[in-house]
């Protein structure tokens, strides 16, 4: 097998007595599709932070492509090929939707003119074609989460870290959200994803990690981790899984 494009080995990070991630391994192999979940607090951004740079952890180390990147600062790492979007889309209200993804497209390119060029060819790839002259405060909630992926995908990233990007968006928008997310993954970007729609996680990914407490508690394929008893309790608490299994049980009887 090819070494991973990232790799954590041992990662915990604590706030004062919280101890938010403890002792996170998870290795992401270059060109996958997999997903990060778990319930609200369960550690799942701070994880993402560590991941990026934009926290440094306590202990273990984060290699990206075999190099160590720990406590690297985001905008280094971002030029090595990892980029994240954040569940919180901040666009500039004044510029254009053209002119938010070209400050993306300014890590590699120098000249306005080309990074306006890239911020259109971008635009085009997430469906935000028809709007590149609109300016970013008059975007639906929808379209701010397109923009924000696609000032994400103008930096030209090798690995793309998704921090919920399907939040807030109503079913029709989560639909027509997913083949964009499918196509950056075809186009041979690996991407890993946090996630709280399942329906996303069960049609997009292909190896899932869940987090609670801090913890990795399963990981595997979306229907094994869905089955998982730990899962279950994690999301619905202590003793559902059994609950479940007896109402099933009963159900098939």
């Amino acid at each position: 097998m090819t070494e991973p494009v990232l790799q954590l080995d041992g990662v915990s990070r604590a706030f004062g007595g919280l101890k938010a991630v403890q002792n996170v391994s998870l290795a992401v192999q270059e060109g996958s599709l997999t997903a990060l979940i778990g319930p609200n607090g369960a550690g799942k951004t701070t994880l993402f932070a560590l991941m990026s740079g934009f926290l440094k952890p306590d202990t273990g180390s984060v290699r990206l492509a075999g190099q160590d990147i720990t406590g690297r600062a985001p905008h280094r790492n971002a030029a090595l090929g990892m980029t994240r979007t954040f569940q919180i889309v901040k666009p500039f209200a004044a510029q254009t939707v053209r002119e938010n993804i070209a400050v993306g497209a300014h890590l590699h390119l120098r000249h306005r003119a080309e990074a306006l060029a890239c911020a259109e060819t971008v635009a085009r790839r997430v469906g935000l074609g028809a709007q590149l002259d609109k300016p970013a405060c008059d975007l639906t909630v929808a379209g701010c989460k397109r923009l924000e992926l696609a000032r994400a995908l103008a930096t030209r990233p090798r690995l793309l870290l998704l921090d919920e990007v399907l939040a807030g968006l109503n079913p029709q928008e989560i639909s027509g959200m997913m083949p964009v997310v499918r196509g950056i993954a075809d186009s041979g970007v690996t991407v890993l994803m946090i996630e709280h729609v399942m329906q996303a996680v069960m049609n997009l990914a292909e190896h899932v990690w869940v987090l609670a407490q801090g913890r990795l508690i399963a990981e595997g394929s979306p229907a094994q981790v869905v089955c998982d008893d730990r899962v279950i309790q994690a999301y619905l608490g202590h003793g559902t899984a059994a609950r479940l299994r007896k109402v099933a049980a009963g159900t098939a009887a």
